[in-house]
């Protein structure tokens, strides 16, 4: 009987653990894909710059 118990209390806290590793998988996840554009944007403005700085040399 107190083995169902110990192992029901593991299995409890090893899905806190996996709940917040999901969690923190999504967030990081969510914050890469609104970087993307910004990252996309620099690239463009860094190709559109660079050619302006090499016709005025």
């Amino acid at each position: 009987m107190k083995r169902a118990g110990l192992l029901m209390a593991c299995l409890l806290g090893l899905s806190g653990c996996v709940v917040g590793a999901v969690v923190g998988t999504a967030v990081d996840v969510g914050v890469e894909v609104v970087k993307v554009p910004f990252k996309v944007g620099k690239g463009i403005y860094d190709a559109v710059s660079d050619d302006e700085d090499d016709k005025k040399k």
